[in-house]
């Protein structure tokens, strides 16, 4: 009788991920030809788009069709749209696209769906992208990606659940940089740093902002963030929410993909599109919340056409780089007793340079700073520069907790995480409620418990201490030492019992040195 086949060891779900995104990309990368990055970028992003909600919906489908016994009818749109499910017309379908693949016409077709989702779904009018009858776009390849996305689950309800379509996006948005020749500029936030800013702040009620929302990435990454505040897909839902969102973003194909993004997950949002700092779309806004990742260490900002900005209270931030024009913007947009978290480079914290430790001194000496987390590195997928956290508040003596003015609190969080591969750290769930909790303790919150220093990752430190340090805001100056377990061990017992290790192992040195002249000299390298 044969044996029953074993089943294959399952891959790390890292490296599936990784090989499921580096294929696709392949095959992306390949349908590209002579078509330059930036631009052809939003074509495969749409097309990956519509197979998100061609898959939402076909899953959407089947299950009305089970049900048509019951009264359901699975070509009534209110059936999709009840569901918060974007409704997909008959030209649209992904198994339409797919049948006509290896036509000459697919280009036109895939134009044609694009059009129809827009009419039939008005929230997303004018940000679909139509352009691929175009002749520079091979439309043999272009067949070739509608095959193979229709092997992969993007938008399906498990798949929504594991943010696919964000994964994706990730991967691409580093491939095409590195493409471009400008890694690190434009990429997503970690999942992990969005949950743990948005658990440090909780932004559930209120006007929540982010002035470069890049593709709506601290909007859309955190499951429990989206599923508090949906407030329908724009097709006719009533139901409201408890947070106004506002964004910005300076790229175009980024906008369109941050739209996409909202729409797709219920999200109603004021996203604008324009430079946040030379056309600030919601100049009068002040936001109860804001949730931001800028751009590390821009130097083509051109600050120098903003001399005498209002929004620099604190100090002209240099032209040669915006870090400090960006907390300045986002200090700017801040209600009275608003709060922000975002994200920066670690050079933010200890920089003197043209002028930013003069600037980091003023907001520190104007009780803005409220908390600072230095960061893990290898969180970010397309930039190896060390980042940190700054936690900023407006009021920091407004009721809602104790009285924090005259301290800072100061997280060292290096040492958490964990490698998802060889080159990529996450925060894991438990480290994100470690970080969060202290933060929540620290400035007084109900049920969070009692604050106390922890030697080498928590500190509070008091206004005159970051004075004798410069005001530098570097977690490491303030927190000390991790403190060792006691083994109990008497020091001279260990020490004699140190010293009788080394010289055995000094020994054992000695003999394999005399092994090695041995025998060099026997195959006749020696003196």
């Amino acid at each position: 009788m044969p044996h029953p086949k074993q089943p294959k060891p399952a891959a790390s779900k890292a490296a599936t991920d990784l090989d499921f995104r580096a294929k696709l990309w392949a095959a992306a990368d390949a349908l590209r030809n002579n078509m330059d990055a930036a631009e052809y970028k939003h074509v495969v992003l749409g097309l990956i788009f519509l197979k998100y909600i061609s898959d939402a919906f076909e899953e959407q489908h089947a299950k009305l069709v089970a049900e048509k016994a019951s009264g359901a009818d699975p070509e009534d749109p209110d059936e999709y749209r009840a569901q918060n499910i974007f409704w997909v017309p008959p030209e649209a379908r992904w198994t339409h696209l797919k049948a006509q693949a290896r036509q000459a016409t697919i280009g036109r077709l895939v134009d044609d769906a694009m059009a129809g989702i827009e009419r039939d779904n008005p929230v997303l009018k004018n940000v679909l992208p139509k352009e691929y009858a175009r002749p520079a776009l091979d439309k043999e390849r272009l067949g070739q990606l509608i095959d193979l996305l229709s092997n992969i689950k993007v938008g399906d309800e498990a798949s929504r659940a594991k943010d696919v379509l964000g994964r994706v996006y990730e991967y691409f948005l580093s491939q095409f940089a590195g493409a471009e020749g400008k890694k690190g500029g434009e990429f997503y936030t970690p999942r992990c740093v969005v949950k743990l800013l948005v658990e440090m702040i909780e932004p559930y009620r209120g006007r929540v902002y982010d002035p470069c929302c890049g593709s709506s990435g601290m909007f859309v990454q955190s499951v429990e963030f989206i599923r508090a505040h949906a407030n329908g897909n724009g097709n006719g839902s009533k139901k409201k929410a408890d947070v106004s969102i506002y964004g910005q973003e300076s790229n175009y194909t980024t906008w369109r993909l941050a739209k996409m993004n909202l729409a797709i997950r219920g999200i109603d949002g004021q996203i604008a599109h324009g430079d946040t700092f030379h056309s600030d779309r919601h100049a009068d806004l002040r936001a109860d919340f804001i949730l931001a990742n800028p751009p590390f260490n821009v130097s083509d900002w051109r600050g120098e056409l903003l001399q005498g900005d209002k929004r620099w209270k604190y100090g002209a931030p240099p032209a040669g780089n915006a870090n400090f024009a960006w907390v300045q913007h986002i200090v700017h947009h801040l209600a009275p007793a608003g709060v922000a978290g975002f994200v920066l480079a670690n050079g933010s914290m200890s920089s003197s340079q043209s002028g930013e430790g003069e600037i980091r001194k003023n907001l520190i000496e104007a009780d803005l700073v409220d908390c600072m987390v230095a960061l893990p590195g290898q969180l970010f997928f397309s930039t190896q520069i060390p980042a940190c956290l700054w936690f900023l508040a407006r009021d920091r003596k407004n009721g809602k907790f104790r009285d924090r003015r005259g301290e800072v609190l100061f997280l060292d969080a290096r040492k958490l995480g964990r490698m998802t591969d060889r080159t990529h750290r996450e925060l894991t769930d438990e480290d994100i409620a470690r970080i969060a909790k202290t933060y929540h303790a620290w400035r007084g919150e109900k049920d969070a418990g009692k604050y106390e220093d922890i030697a080498g990752f928590s500190k509070s430190a008091p206004l005159e201490e970051v004075r004798k340090h410069g005001h530098v805001l570097t977690p490491g100056r303030y927190v000390g030492a991790e403190k060792q377990a006691d083994d109990g061990e008497p020091f001279d017992a260990k020490m004699k019992r140190l010293v009788a290790q080394l010289r055995e192992q000094q020994a054992e040195g000695a003999k394999l040195d005399a092994a090695i002249v041995a025998n060099l000299k026997e195959l006749g390298f020696g003196e």
